[in-house]
């Protein structure tokens, strides 16, 4: 996994973040903006949310584009981790107060377009700097909009009855080129907390039919990738949509492994919730 990003997989990212786009629009036409789509949410709100994260990711990849007009907002970015990251999304939410639906869907549309024209020239390992100062590739950039897509049309779905699928190609996307890109690049302050570093070597080993395995270390508090020889404590085979709705805690950890679809195995299988406290997502 030290390899960089084939030029296949990121055509794949690229198709993915256009196709689920497209997906997104739709459902969100169909909704009524004013439901909740999860406690504090509505569709509206829910929207806004998603295409402020396209937004910034312009202005990422192109200089030229102005940040969103929040105050200090460019020192808001260096300072949130996966801890804080509500806060984050609740200032923005604050200062951002459009919820026209169609107004928000054409821009996010449109941004979308553009972040994908800047990227289609460019290399999937370049990076950028990210929440936390993470260096997140711009491969790990799409599949991290992607996997935003696909969790929030989840929560949408589910609060107003219309079908949605979460597709495994596409949400593998997430482990494979965004968690693996910014353990490969660095991720600075993005998961800083977590439990007290342990001497204790914890090797986890993830894989799915959809990409390859994905083996990394914690050790001292810090994750990296394992080397290519060490024995795995714990192996979990899983169904990618089904681990992304777990890590973003749309469904439990017990649910998901009651349904087959997240299976823990290997040597010493307790090991994997503590790496899990430190290798985590908002949830």
């Amino acid at each position: 996994m030290t390899a960089t990003v084939s030029d296949e997989r990121w055509r794949v990212a690229r198709t993915a973040l256009a196709d689920q786009t497209d997906r997104f629009v739709d459902l969100v036409r169909a909704a009524p903006p004013q439901a909740m789509a999860t406690a504090h949410w509505s569709v509206a709100d829910t929207l806004a949310h998603v295409g402020t994260i396209a937004w910034l990711y312009v202005c990422l990849v192109d200089p030229e584009r102005p940040l969103p007009p929040v105050p200090g907002f460019d020192g808001l970015l260096p300072e949130t981790s996966v801890d804080t990251v509500a806060g984050f999304n609740d200032v923005l939410l604050g200062h951002l107060t459009e919820r026209d639906p169609q107004f928000l869907l054409d821009r996010f549309q449109a941004d979308v377009k553009q972040f994908l024209a800047a990227c289609e020239e460019r290399r999937p390992d370049e990076t950028v700097s990210w929440l936390g100062g993470a260096q997140v590739p711009l491969a790990g950039l799409c599949a991290h909009l992607v996997n935003e897509v696909l969790i929030h049309g989840h929560d949408i779905a589910r609060a107003t009855g219309l079908p949605w699928e979460v597709p495994s190609p596409h949400a593998a996307l997430f482990l494979e080129l965004f968690l693996a890109g910014v353990v490969r690049h660095g991720y600075g302050r993005l998961i800083d907390g977590g439990p007290p570093p342990s001497e204790r070597r914890v090797v986890v080993e993830f894989r799915s039919a959809y990409a390859a395995p994905v083996r990394l270390l914690l050790h001292r508090g810090r994750v990296s990738f394992a080397e290519p020889d060490a024995r795995p404590d714990a192996v979990v085979d899983h169904d990618p949509a089904t681990l992304n709705l777990m890590m973003f805690g749309r469904i439990s950890r017990a649910r998901a492994v009651l349904t087959g679809k997240v299976r823990v195995s290997g040597r010493r299988p307790w090991l994997l919730p503590a790496f899990l406290r430190k290798f985590r997502t908002p949830s």
